[in-house]
């Protein structure tokens, strides 16, 4: 045993990596429908930092880690974020996770003014609780000792289980019923122009009048097919070929327009071919289709990203790695793949410079001093990050600069900063966390989730039972007020939607401001 220590101790990126290994091997471990996924990573890692106290790396490698699963984060939902702010659902969601933290700060003063305990210990279990480094951060900084990272180190664990655990007993006692995220597939329908009061409008003008989620993409008319561009006019007999993501909006505009007439477009390929091609050429990513010059008249059919399928809106803006769908002319197809770029490698292809400029910049707004009146003053930390990368995810391209990367890319760099955020800290938490347990005994573990109940708990219950909301986004309120990506990742382990990654995108940045407020704060009131 003295031999694996120390070999540990003297190799610390190798028990980080083995950390991982052996963290990801238990998280995949089922009984009855409950593994621990990722979060097991951090559970090794506590006992790897007991067993070998020396073996942790340097704190900038944790700090790395979170910084690149908060950027790609930010980068990927920006844009559902400043939707998320503006909308009823996100204000509701907002309002939801600032209760349940005010509810974990209450416990916590209560905790300590019956106890009669170090507010040290207290403020530490309350940042211990929400997961969250920056509070700690402030707090050791206001109180001038390090008195919180005693009740940080006992409640951090609870902070990433007990979510987990509350979320996998919600689900299994509700049983909830989650539709898959929307737009997995689109559905077409070759539709004969029968109705007189179509004939003679205008294709824009015609979809006007259709659902909304339908687009008619191609045109047959006296024998030949040609893309639908919008001043084209329609007349009697003419055969439309519409997309859409539901079967029954094809139905309605079937019902609108006339009668199904399958086969009589598709069939021909004559003057209409299908094209995919994947977007990977700098200068169409990050760019809207409606601002695409398309050679040879060629008209977008639909878009691929990851699994899903997207309708050609006109403000869709591009990524790279997207499969684009093009009807054209076979003689186009040279043209148009060397328009796009049409190479596979740009599912993983992305700027380092726009990385770097905007990992950059978000350190920086991290670092810089709020002013607060009567309190100081206040440093957002890593909150920084996610906030710039939520601008820059909003913002997509800025110039000749194209913030966005391909979703595999994001996912990759998002999982591997995940995991070795969750190695790191767990490491040097270890020892820490043992020596407390053992002095202390069983009373600060119960203290630790006690807080952690005040803050999971309220949240789980207005929004399940008193709001109704849907479970898929109650669990990214849950993981945006609690903080930890590993309840993030069990969110999205339980759900096939992306609502747990927007609810946390949306939550976290101002959850985390109120944590290291809330620090500032209180001491002053003691």
């Amino acid at each position: 045993m003295d031999f694996l220590k120390t070999l540990f101790e003297h190799q610390p990126l190798m028990t980080l990596f083995l950390t991982i290994a052996v963290g990801y091997f238990i998280g995949e471990i089922n009984i009855k429908g409950f593994s621990l996924g990722v979060g097991a990573v951090l559970f090794v890692a506590l006992a790897a930092g007991w067993f070998a106290p020396k073996s942790a790396p340097a704190p900038m490698v944790g700090t790395l880690g979170l910084a690149l699963f908060l950027y790609t984060v930010g980068v990927q939902y920006g844009k559902q974020f400043f939707l998320g702010l503006t909308s009823a659902a996100g204000r509701r969601a907002n309002i939801l996770a600032l209760i349940g933290v005010l509810c974990a700060g209450a416990v916590s003063i209560a905790i300590q003014k019956l106890m009669q305990m170090n507010p040290g210990y207290a403020l530490g279990l309350f940042s211990g609780s929400g997961t969250s480094t920056a509070a700690l951060q402030a707090a050791i900084a206001t109180l001038g000792n390090d008195d919180a990272a005693v009740g940080y180190s006992v409640s951090y664990p609870f902070g990433v289980a007990g979510p987990i655990l509350l979320l996998y007993l919600a689900f299994m006692l509700l049983s909830p019923k989650i539709k898959a995220t929307a737009n997995a597939g689109l559905e077409i329908m070759e539709i004969a122009l029968r109705n007189p009061a179509f004939c003679g409008k205008t294709v824009g003008e015609a979809l006007a009048a259709l659902p909304a989620d339908v687009q008619i993409v191609a045109v047959r008319s006296a024998h030949h097919n040609a893309p639908a561009a919008a001043d084209l006019v329609l007349a009697e007999n003419d055969v439309v070929l519409a997309v859409s993501p539901t079967q029954s909006s094809l139905a309605q505009t079937r019902q609108s327009l006339g009668e199904a007439a399958p086969g009589r477009v598709l069939r021909d390929r004559g003057d209409l071919d299908y094209l995919r091609v994947f977007a990977s050429r700098p200068s169409v990513v990050g760019r809207p289709l409606g601002e695409l010059d398309l050679p040879g008249g060629a008209i977008v059919a639909h878009v691929r990203r990851g699994d899903a399928d997207i309708m050609p809106r006109a403000d869709l803006i591009l990524e790279f790695g997207d499969r684009v769908g093009l009807l054209t002319k076979r003689s186009e197809f040279a043209t148009l793949r060397s328009f796009f770029g049409d190479s596979i490698k740009g599912t993983a292809e992305f700027s380092y410079i726009s990385v770097g400029l905007g990992m950059a910049l978000g350190f920086l707004v991290g670092a810089i001093q709020i002013p607060l009146p009567g309190l100081g003053s206040l440093a957002l930390g890593l909150c920084g990050v996610l906030i710039v990368a939520l601008v820059l995810g909003q913002l997509r391209r800025t110039g000749s600069v194209n913030w966005t990367m391909p979703l595999p890319a994001n996912l990759v760099m998002r999982n591997l900063g995940l995991t070795i955020f969750l190695a790191q800290v767990g490491m040097s938490s270890g020892p820490k966390f043992a020596a407390t347990v053992s002095q202390t005994g069983l009373l600060m573990l119960g203290l630790g989730a006690l807080v952690l109940l005040a803050l999971a708990v309220p949240i789980l219950i207005l929004g399940l039972l008193v709001y109704r909301l849907p479970f898929d986004e109650v669990a990214g309120i849950v993981a945006g007020a609690c903080g930890n990506p590993a309840i993030l990742a069990f969110a999205n382990k339980l759900t096939p939607t992306d609502k747990p990654d927007i609810g946390y995108a949306m939550i976290f940045p101002a959850m985390t401001i109120i944590k290291i407020l809330f620090v500032d704060i209180v001491p002053s009131l003691w």
